[in-house]
């Protein structure tokens, strides 16, 4: 939460703050030693929600108790990095501790977790505590557990988005027409955004994208634009920058859009929890609060994506359709190609590599992702009154083909601030290894998870030159032996993990023609 004035009470500063230097990941943290006079007089338990004062702000945070002095002394109170952020004072502040009340949404929590159906008020008043961080880490996992356990309704879904949009900022361009794109993940390689971004805003369409990292995958949006650019800008930067280029791709950490969503997925990510519901949600929810009026939707299907089967994303759509009408958002869902990576690289300087040769028009550029991307900015820019149904793609096309988009890129990278990369020559992890094909054949499968992880155990996206540059994809026929892809890492550690995970299982499918899975489009 962000930190609220709060009066004091005079006298209550027996404390001094201290930065402890522990991310928690969206969890406020205090510590006290156990010998401090002030745990021990307000009979403090370790994991209990507590409220720390400092310079008239307030924040809640969950206590943990200390014994080794060198972390946090007897008359210091610890504060993590989050937590530190908020109160926004220096280090050896006064500061105080009291007991927190309960959240007052704890018994529409329970009735959830019984399995009952919950009211609009019921899920704004939740939403409204998590956003403030009045719940615990055993509190928000229970809500989320209790969610996906007995699947919400449409109509839930719809008061649970309409929530989180309450929570945080609700932006406003001024514009009767502002586009957003947002794919439901799970394809490793997927970097449609930072191409249809340009092409869109070249177009002359305002496109304000703020993207996650990465968490489980090997890089994200921002991850990968971070190769190129600045993607952590302040609030009214970033908010020039769109005026100026009608668009950016930047990291959405500092617009406080829909911050409750920030919060479950801390939860949600760790447990691999990714319900409908859930899903339908988090996704509305920050495009919403971004103040987009309509919005492209990807839906890949595959034998290793996040949807499976085409009747499972039919019912994943009208969800979305459904909240999304409720909302007076303009949705426009397609369902695409899942069966394997998109493009060549799986990592932050190889996706980023994979961007800008699409948008020279590069001999080596790949078409998957070229065309992918066309399909999905053309969609966008059929939004605007002025073009007819069908005609989006030749103008995607003709813009990209023109080097609009890529001028238009530049002046995005150049805006928010521009990163030494020689895309022609990208530093990858030095450390290399070569995967074979066992034998000759067609490549039948790939496996989007077990590449991802590879490329993650591989270093990405923390170590950006880390990841998996795909030589084969589904359909090409290989001799044995024949490398399939590489791997490259940065530190050993890295490398052998990813080795032994390569030995485990390389991802990789060979076969007859007639094996390789049939694609489910709707473009």
């Amino acid at each position: 939460m962000s930190a609220q004035p709060e009066q004091e009470t005079p006298g209550c500063d027996s404390l001094v703050l201290r930065r402890v230097a522990i991310d928690t990941y969206r969890e406020n943290v205090a510590y006290l030693h156990r010998d401090c006079a002030v745990y021990r007089a307000e009979g403090f338990q370790a994991l209990s929600k507590v409220e720390v004062r400092a310079n008239g702000k307030r924040i809640l945070a969950t206590l943990n108790v200390v014994d080794d002095a060198s972390i946090v002394g007897c008359h210091q109170l610890g504060v993590s990095e989050d937590a530190f952020a908020q109160l926004d004072v220096p280090d050896g502040h006064p500061a105080s501790v009291s007991q927190a009340e309960p959240a007052e949404s704890i018994p529409a929590l329970f009735r959830k977790i019984n399995g009952e159906r919950l009211t609009r008020d019921d899920f704004h008043a939740i939403v409204g505590d998590i956003a403030q961080h009045r719940y615990s880490k055993i509190e928000l996992t229970a809500f989320v557990v209790a969610c996906n356990r007995s699947e919400l309704d449409r109509e839930e879904v719809f008061f649970l988005t309409e929530a989180m949009v309450a929570s945080g900022r609700r932006l406003d361009w001024h514009e009767p027409l502002v586009v957003d794109k947002h794919c439901i993940g799970g394809i490793p390689g997927n970097r449609t955004s930072m191409l249809v971004v340009p092409i869109v805003a070249a177009y002359g369409l305002v496109f304000p994208k703020t993207s996650s990292r990465a968490i489980t995958s090997p890089a994200g949006t921002a991850d990968t634009m971070e190769v190129l650019a600045t993607v952590e800008l302040p609030f009214d930067r970033l908010t020039e920058i769109v005026r100026t280029h009608k668009g950016c791709l930047a990291w959405g950490g500092t617009a406080n859009l829909s911050p409750a969503d920030d919060v479950l997925i801390s939860v949600e990510r760790p447990l691999a929890l990714d319900s409908p519901g859930q899903m339908v949600a988090s996704i509305l929810s920050k495009k919403i609060a971004a103040g987009a009026t309509h919005l492209v939707l990807d839906i890949p299907i595959g034998p290793t994506a996040k949807v499976r089967s085409m009747p499972e994303a039919q019912r994943l759509r009208r969800l979305f359709e459904y909240v999304a009408q409720r909302l007076h958002l303009s949705l426009d869902v397609v369902i695409t190609d899942g069966r394997q990576p998109v493009g060549q690289g799986v990592g932050p300087v190889l996706e980023a590599r994979d961007v800008m040769r699409v948008l020279e028009n590069h001999p080596d550029a790949p078409n998957d992702l070229r065309q992918k991307s066309l399909r999905l900015a053309g969609r966008l820019i059929e939004c605007s009154p002025d073009v007819r149904g069908g005609d989006g793609f030749r103008i995607a096309r003709d813009i990209l083909d023109s080097g609009r988009a890529l001028a238009q890129m530049r002046a995005i990278i150049e805006a928010q601030g521009s990163r030494d990369f020689d895309h022609q020559h990208p530093v990858l992890g030095a450390l290399t290894l070569e995967v074979g094909a066992a034998q000759a054949g067609v490549v039948t499968g790939i496996d989007n998870l077990q590449i991802a992880q590879i490329a993650r155990l591989a270093g990405a996206p923390k170590v950006q030159g880390a990841g998996v540059d795909l030589l084969r994809k589904l359909g090409d026929e290989v001799r044995a032996g024949e490398t399939l892809y590489r791997v490259h890492a940065s530190y050993p550690a890295d490398f052998e993990f990813a080795r032994q995970a390569c030995l485990r299982c390389n991802g990789f499918s060979l076969g007859q023609a007639d094996q390789v899975p049939h694609v489910f489009v709707e473009f």
